[in-house]
């Protein structure tokens, strides 16, 4: 089949090359000419596993190319995915200035049927908008279909190629039919494809994420408390993920969430109901609690060293909102270290994707280590703001030779406080 991709971000990109990979012909289409001229060089612009493999090898293949002429890509695709961005506008609310324009365009190139997906996460009515837009000038009878993605970042190759399930949002027979085609290859195994209304598929991804934000909110909540009561979070945890009604997943306490989607999204399901005069109280609860739990470290920080940081220093190990992945939107780490700079810490960090991405936004506020150990050297603390694999398990002894003082501060529950005591380590974590 011959499909076109409009936009280059984390969706888009894993869209366009995973479909490739089941013989489509893919052309994606952005306009950051940088960009474009890298990939079309065979440089992947994002850090997702697996993603390399299969991008080098569909485009030796020649079934995936790029542009930066969106014409080049509606003359191009029977099936059209919109992965464009969906930022955060100033109320709250999705900003879909750039699906809309992109529509319009649509609308005044396409001269046959098309099958136009919105791919991005968008409030529930945007299908009917976009396909407005696109009537206002299109010649040609097309259909909008919704399509959310389920992709987590670190794990979206294996998301896309193995789904759980896929949503299609389509009150059009002729689109479903094309849709569950294009899609059949991915779900062999029996994993569903799920037929529905576009307005349901558009509420279904909102709020599977925000379920999952509440469940993660929810156990920080546990968390602190537990710290309140001498309880431990991991027995509690334990106890609860048993529960099959609950279920293991989104039961690890933190320093909470971030990234694209679980922020902009609860914000948006939040601005969608006042607009239609609901008033979600629960992800009201939930934004307000995330937000403070992303610096729920700061205070035992300030407290260890008597409310007296200034010029102290302090090593960080993990900058993006979480492993696999060097995305570092809403990353918690940020918002602890904005913090500490306030109290004139002197930070040194260490990622090993992140780095890059951070010093793009930081600049040299702080200081940047290639490695996990020279980042320790000579710190008054350590702080754990992400679960890399690579912090699992660490040379204490190394550890507490490069350190100054020898107190850790996990973010992410890594450690066994009974061992950390073991190694004379002074370790704060979180509900424990």
């Amino acid at each position: 089949m011959k499909i076109s991709v409009i936009g280059t971000g984390y969706v888009g990109l894993v869209t366009g090359t995973c479909l490739a990979e089941t013989g489509n012909e893919v052309v994606c289409v952005d306009i950051n000419e940088d960009k474009v001229a890298k990939m079309q060089n065979g440089e992947v612009p994002i850090y997702e596993p697996h993603l390399d493999v299969l991008f080098e090898r569909n485009i030796n293949a020649k079934r995936l190319t790029f542009t930066t002429s969106l014409k080049e890509g509606l003359d191009h695709g029977d099936i059209i995915f919109l992965a464009l961005p969906t930022p955060e506008d100033e109320d709250g609310s999705a900003d879909l200035r750039y699906i809309l324009g992109v529509a319009e365009q649509i609308g005044k190139e396409i001269k046959e049927y098309k099958v136009i997906v919105d791919k991005s996460t968008v409030p529930v009515g945007t299908a009917d908008q976009v396909k407005k837009v696109i009537s206002n000038n299109a010649p040609c009878e097309f259909d909008v279909v919704s399509n959310p993605e389920f992709l987590r970042e670190g794990f979206a190759v294996d998301d896309f190629l193995k789904p759980e399930r896929i949503i299609i949002g389509s009150s059009s027979d002729r689109a479903t039919e094309i849709m569950q085609k294009l899609y059949r290859p991915f779900v062999r195994s029996g994993n569903p494809i799920i037929i529905m209304d576009e307005r349901s598929a558009e509420l279904t991804k909102y709020a599977a994420n925000a379920f999952l934000a509440t469940k993660i909110t929810f156990m920080n909540e546990i968390a602190n408390f537990c710290e309140k009561v001498g309880a431990d979070v991991d027995k509690v945890r334990i106890g609860m993920g048993t529960d099959s009604r609950i279920g293991k997943r989104f039961l690890f306490p933190g320093i909470g969430y971030g990234g694209s989607c679980f922020p902009k999204d609860v914000k948006a399901l939040y601005k969608s109901g006042k607009e239609n005069e609901y008033d979600f109280q629960i992800l009201d609860a939930v934004e307000n609690v995330n937000k403070s739990q992303k610096t729920i470290l700061f205070p035992k920080i300030s407290s260890y060293f008597n409310n007296n940081l200034k010029e102290k220093k302090i090593g960080i190990w993990g900058l993006a909102f979480k492993p696999e992945t060097d995305d570092i939107r809403e990353a918690p780490a940020l918002y602890l270290i904005e913090k500490l700079l306030e109290k004139e810490v002197n930070i040194i960090a260490f990622d090993p994707e992140a780095v890059e991405n951070v010093k793009n936004k930081l600049g040299n506020r702080i200081e940047y280590s290639t490695s996990m150990y020279e980042a320790v050297k000579g710190v008054d603390a350590l702080v754990i703001c992400t679960e890399w694999s690579i912090f699992r398990t660490p040379d204490f002894a190394r550890l507490k030779k490069k350190m100054k003082g020898h107190v850790i501060f996990d973010g992410r529950n890594l450690y066994d406080v009974e061992d950390l005591r073991k190694e004379n380590i002074v370790y704060f974590s979180i509900g424990r």
